[in-house]
């Protein structure tokens, strides 16, 4: 028996990949649940995905708060965080075989879309600073039980970072379970800006925040504004 699990995706101007990604997520786990929440896109992002999921929830822009909103409104025993670019590659027999263990929560590795070798690296290095940090990033596909996720009131309300940040509070409850199958993720941002400089980008985000800078700056850091 399948122990049911609610996939929750935030979006916002996502209009080239939202509606692929959950037509694969309906065939491929055709009894889980579907939540879409959308912080104001300006494109066709919410007219794709309406008639695609079970829920879509309109909000004001931030990934913390509509991740938090789409896993209170989850009525499946665990909530799976997606993003709309990443596709997990678990089977749906595999995942419930995971979950029927009980795991307070966890990760799966990551693989970029990316063909060349600096991508292969990148998440070489990704998965292993996740597996012994027991840190995961949002490209990871996150999951946690529904009622640990009430319990513990979800995301941090933080503008950057909210996937580091739960992950230090969750891991305090148990260790991860790290799921072998990675997710595939798109290797935009950095064919976009660059391999170096974006790798160079994320870790001195990481240090920032490591030693106390407020999210608030980093999110202006890393949008440009």
């Amino acid at each position: 028996m399948s122990v049911g699990v609610s996939f929750v995706i935030p979006v916002l101007n996502e209009e080239g990949a939202v509606a692929d990604l959950l037509r694969d997520l309906r065939q491929r786990y055709p009894h889980s649940q579907l939540i879409v929440v959308d912080g104001g896109s300006r494109d066709r992002t919410v007219a794709l995905a309406l008639p695609l999921c079970d829920q879509l929830l309109l909000m004001a822009s931030g990934r913390a708060r509509q991740m938090n909103l789409g896993g209170q409104v989850a009525c499946m025993p665990y909530v799976c965080f997606l993003h709309a670019d990443s596709r997990p590659g678990v089977s749906a027999s595999a995942l419930d075989d995971y979950f029927s263990e009980r795991p307070t929560w966890g990760f799966c590795r990551v693989r970029l879309s990316g063909d060349g070798l600096s991508f292969r690296i990148i998440e070489w290095f990704m998965n292993q600073r996740s597996r012994v940090t027991a840190v995961a990033t949002g490209d990871q596909m996150m999951f946690v039980q529904k009622t640990v996720f009430d319990e513990s009131g979800g995301f941090d309300n933080i503008p950057l970072m909210e996937d580091v940040a739960y992950c230090k509070r969750l891991r305090r409850l148990q260790a991860p379970l790290i799921i072998e199958a990675p997710v595939l993720t798109s290797s935009r941002r950095w064919e976009e800006g660059g391999v170096v400089p974006t790798v160079l980008r994320m870790w001195l985000l990481r240090l920032a925040y490591f030693l106390g800078v407020a999210p608030a700056t980093l999110w202006r850091y890393y949008y440009g504004r």
